[in-house]
């Protein structure tokens, strides 16, 4: 098991404070929960305590980055996407050079329950025109990720993890912004995934190759601007089912859906949550919501016994 994309994230913004004097980091109350309370230690002239107020915070982030600053605005997914009209205007409409960043996101924090629980941030963070979302699945992919943002010049919106996730990469692994990654060759169906749920994508594929099915698995971490080019390759091969720890309705299936909207006969099944989250365990809940790799296993299987 690595460590939660959360804690990469901090470790990446500290060592990038050290080489970008204009990065700069603000917080909601919740600094050791998003893992920016290293950064404030090393440089508390650059770290903005705004306590529990993320609509000011997302002010003060536009602000400072029309100052020429290069601020990462952090707190939990569910209560950034809450002042979704300060982000729409403050940081969206002035095309505000902000970095927000949206840890415990999905299903997947378990216990804390569904006040605590973003599954709907893709959607309304993908529905800003110039707003870039990212999600890496690994820690080493969510320290490449950060460091791409703090030279990136435009509003972006990087969603993170509560929980650990398994390690996909290695250190010498290249962040390429808008470009998916193929994890696993196959050309029965292909499983396009982000974040927290590609490791068990890839379990899944493992699982259905001993039923003699090719599976490939594509670990999609920008999920605006998509790999338009990437999909459409997939599509004109194979059946694509799209995974993800969010919402059914404007994550990773939606923008999967809408880029190959215009392809004659692509066939794509969109798999997430379909429900309010609830307590309880995370494994618990990405079982009872097919999210674990029998889930995963489970939802390919049907898809394919009922592709036409």
């Amino acid at each position: 098991m690595g460590k939660a994309s959360r804690a990469a994230f901090g470790e990446a913004l500290l060592r990038i404070g050290a080489t970008h004097e204009r990065v700069v980091a603000l917080d909601a109350d919740l600094a050791s929960s998003v893992q920016t309370r290293k950064f404030a230690e090393a440089y508390p002239e650059r770290f903005f305590q705004l306590g529990i107020a993320e609509g000011n915070m997302i002010g003060v982030a536009a602000g400072l980055a029309l100052s020429g600053m290069v601020p990462f605005a952090a707190s939990f997914a569910c209560f950034i996407i809450g002042r979704f009209e300060q982000i729409r205007m403050s940081v969206g409409y002035n095309n505000a050079n902000v970095r927000l960043v949206g840890t415990h996101s999905g299903i997947g924090i378990g216990e804390d329950g569904y006040s605590q629980m973003g599954l709907e941030d893709l959607a309304l963070m993908r529905s800003l025109p110039n707003m870039v979302v990212i999600q890496p699945a690994d820690a080493v992919e969510a320290e490449k990720a950060t460091e791409f943002l703090a030279d990136y010049v435009g509003p972006a919106y990087l969603r993170l993890t509560r929980q650990s996730l398994e390690d996909l990469n290695d250190d010498d692994y290249e962040f390429e912004f808008g470009k998916g990654v193929m994890l696993r060759e196959g050309a029965d169906l292909a499983l396009v995934a982000t974040g927290g749920v590609v490791h068990n994508c890839l379990l899944a594929a493992e699982a259905l190759s001993q039923e003699g099915l090719r599976v490939a698995v594509v670990n999609i971490h920008t999920l605006k601007p998509i790999d338009d080019e990437l999909l459409r390759g997939l599509a004109a091969e194979s059946p694509i089912m799209t995974v993800e720890d969010h919402g059914v309705v404007g994550g990773l299936g939606s923008a999967v859906v809408e880029s190959l909207s215009e392809i004659k006969g692509a066939r794509v099944r969109v798999h997430g949550v379909r429900s309010y989250g609830e307590s309880g365990s995370g494994k618990e809940l990405y079982a009872k919501h097919g999210l674990d790799a029998v889930g995963i296993a489970s939802q390919a299987r049907d898809f394919l016994n009922n592709d036409s």
